[in-house]
């Protein structure tokens, strides 16, 4: 049985599905609601409710259940906690993590696939390697927090006996993500496509321009990758990149989608100065064999015909 933390979410569920088509069983864990979700709900998944700030609330799903791996994708983020002081919010993201391998080691759990983020890179750009060093600065909660528990998983895969693989998660964009996406326009775009509306981007962190690029991978193969991590016999590090291994423009997702919806007729402005930045894939693509399932068309496809099926995000 595989432990799916943040497993009802937008990467979670599709890793969920990717890890049924696997094989594996898997129970998710829920800090609120105590149902499965409606996008799983054709799966026969366990549920757990709990916490993973709450460390009983995580040792009873291994009474309950055995957890043989674990796939850690929920996160404890500091600006969502009751406490005023910086340094209760801050504990509390790097407890849940703690607690994570706590409980892997308490149950004889081998492998943990950890979820970290492209933005521990920073304002790098070109080819994004795991091997180059990370900046120490801080710009944002999340990477800050990512940086702190991918150090302290090679410690402990080190000092104790669960490995910890950390994956670095590209952009990820697809059925049931964040609509509007603050730091990129392709979900938003896809959205109006399928309405034939106008597209809102007033959701965004800032101006895109069609110049504008990222590693943009389709939920479905970012879900297939972290299983792969989690399931091959043998990997020979301790981080890899997930991601498609190439830099996407917003201009190349506006043709995308004209050539699936030819109503839809929308420009962003040049200008855009960003140098391009991708994940260098050579590690993942090497040690599991993962290749993107889905190109970009294929991908705008998919998700327009989720939205129109009725599906809000």
């Amino acid at each position: 049985m595989i432990l799916v933390t943040g497993g009802a979410g937008f990467i979670g569920s599709h890793t969920v599905r990717a890890l049924y088509a696997a094989g594996q069983e898997c129970v998710l864990l829920q800090r609120r609601n105590p149902e499965v979700p409606p996008q799983l709900a054709d799966l026969p998944v366990q549920l757990a409710q709990g916490d993973i700030a709450d460390l009983e609330s995580l040792r009873a799903v291994g009474r309950r259940d055995p957890i043989t791996g674990i796939v850690h994708l929920a996160m404890t983020a500091p600006w969502a906690q009751t406490s005023t002081d910086p340094v209760d919010r801050v504990a509390a993201g790097i407890d849940g993590f703690l607690n994570v391998i706590r409980v892997a080691q308490e149950w004889g759990v081998e492998r943990v696939v950890s979820a970290s983020t492209i933005g521990v890179y920073g304002a790098a750009t070109g080819a994004l390697s795991e091997d180059q060093p990370l900046g120490l600065e801080h710009f944002h909660p999340i990477p800050t927090l990512k940086k702190i528990t991918e150090l302290l998983a090679g410690q402990l895969s080190t000092e104790s006996d669960v490995k910890i693989i950390t994956a670095r998660i590209s952009g990820t964009w697809g059925p049931g993500g964040h609509l509007p996406d603050p730091f990129f326009p392709a979900p938003s775009l896809v959205s109006a496509a399928a309405r034939r509306t106008a597209p809102d981007l007033s959701g965004l962190a800032h101006q895109p321009f069609a110049e504008d690029s990222l590693d943009l991978c389709y939920v479905n193969d970012t879900g297939r990758a972290l299983t792969l991590l989690l399931l091959r016999p043998e990997l020979a590090y301790g981080t890899y990149n997930v991601g498609t291994g190439r830099p996407t423009t917003n201009a190349d997702v506006i043709a995308a989608i004209g050539s699936i919806e030819p109503s839809f007729a929308f420009e962003l402005p040049s200008g855009g100065s960003e140098p391009p930045r991708w994940l260098d894939t050579t590690r993942l693509r090497e040690d599991t064999a993962f290749e993107p399932e889905y190109d970009l068309r294929s991908a705008a496809a998919d998700y327009i015909a989720w939205l129109r099926a009725g599906n809000e995000r």
